[in-house]
């Protein structure tokens, strides 16, 4: 029999938040898996066409500021489950439209469904937790997603060695699961009131400039991982949809144990020290991507890579303890669009380069962590309201708001 303490845990809104990050990676991260093999073994692509989509997928980031009208008539909870919903139909009719028109129809389908998703769950996150321990809730949700990646992924390695499951059979498999568990969250979790009344329009305050700019940096070198990386393996080494999903198993049972202790780290270190760590090791592994020509080397890059996104914590809890709180719903729309105004252009254009120069495209990664690591050096070691950035000048004349 289970005490009250926990039946109250298992209704409380961070399991509620648990559930809803195990659904995400069952259709993401089933997506990831397949869609490079599936585009270059299937429907043709080269790195022109690969650019091309992974572009399209981030038009959905661009435009997440509209999450701000839709919570005019929708509750945020009840909208985060919504484009759950979506991003688990969207991901399981992808196999079944094999063409470049379809991939790029399905594919904007998945990442409203995404993008829109994650921009709430970000906001849903520095509502209900605490300032305190928000750092160490948020690695728990990571090592969640982990492990529901881990089950994914390994469900997909078996399908495709031992049964020889089709892409189209995998896709629906992981973006059906996704639906079940949307559905579950929708029936059987009731309202959750928020502790602040969200803005419900668009605010851009000069106050949060740093952070601004944390985030447009973070997206711009975070789509050279996202995009390129997993294409080097499969172009460059030759890596079968079995090889690149082993890889992502090795990533996902590290963050399991790794996710949490990150969070505890970050919430010890604080998020200026975090960041600089986060940075001087991306720069490195992004030259090293440049010049890498063994596959085993590759692969370590690429599992060491991935390890270090779980820092990207403290750019969530610097902003936390800046802001003000009602600002956090529509701060997180406008983060997410500002996060990929590089990344829609960014895979069209590295994609030409790459067909030229693949080394200019990872250099280009190393000189964004490169700025990145420049300003999370303005990060105050402690941040709070009307204590943004570390130098007093940068703070001056920083009030109100652009546009409001």
């Amino acid at each position: 029999m289970l005490s009250q303490e926990a039946k109250a845990y298992l209704k409380s809104p961070e399991m509620l938040l648990m559930i809803m990050a195990s659904a995400v990676p069952l259709s993401f991260a089933t997506w990831s898996a397949m869609i490079n093999n599936f585009t270059i073994e299937i429907a043709g692509f080269s790195g022109k066409e690969i650019g091309i989509l992974q572009s399209i997928r981030e038009v959905p980031g661009f435009l997440a500021f509209g999450i701000i009208f839709f919570l005019i008539f929708i509750r945020e909870q009840s909208l985060a489950i919504v484009f759950l919903l979506v991003m688990g139909v969207g991901t399981a009719i992808t196999g079944f439209l094999p063409t470049v028109v379809g991939l790029y129809c399905t594919t904007l389908l998945m990442s409203f469904g995404f993008h829109y998703y994650e921009a709430l769950q970000n906001s849903l996150s520095l509502q209900w937790f605490d300032k305190d321990r928000t750092a160490i809730a948020l690695g728990r949700l990571l090592a969640v997603g982990s492990f529901t990646s881990l089950v994914a992924f390994g469900l997909i390695y078996v399908g495709l060695e031992l049964f020889s499951f089709s892409f189209s059979t995998v896709l629906l498999a992981g973006g059906g699961a996704s639906v079940v568990i949307g559905l579950i969250a929708w029936l059987c979790y009731p309202s959750f009131p928020s502790k602040h009344e969200q803005h419900k329009k668009l605010i851009l305050r000069k106050r949060y400039w740093l952070y601004y700019a944390l985030v447009f940096f973070s997206g711009a070198r975070r789509q050279i991982f996202i995009v390129f990386a997993g294409f080097m393996m499969v172009e460059k080494f030759g890596f079968s949809a079995s090889n690149l999903t082993l890889l992502f198993l090795i990533n996902c049972a590290i963050n399991i144990w790794l996710a949490p202790i990150i969070g505890k780290l970050v919430a010890k270190w604080g998020d200026r020290q975090s960041l600089i760590f986060e940075y001087i090791g991306l720069i490195i592994i992004f030259v090293s991507y440049a010049f890498v020509n063994s596959a085993g080397l590759a692969s370590v890059l690429y599992v060491i890579d991935h390890m270090f996104f779980a820092l990207a914590i403290a750019i969530k809890t610097y902003f936390q303890k800046i802001a003000d709180p009602r600002d956090i719903a529509s701060t997180a729309g406008v983060a997410f669009t500002i996060n990929h105004i590089a990344a829609v252009v960014l895979p069209v254009l590295l994609g030409i380069v790459w067909l030229t120069s693949p080394q200019l495209v990872f250099l280009a990664g190393a000189a964004f962590a490169g700025c990145s690591l420049v300003l999370a050096m303005l990060i105050p070691r402690h941040p709070e309201e009307g204590r943004e950035v570390s130098i007093p000048a940068f703070r001056a004349n920083a009030k109100g708001s652009l546009s409001q």
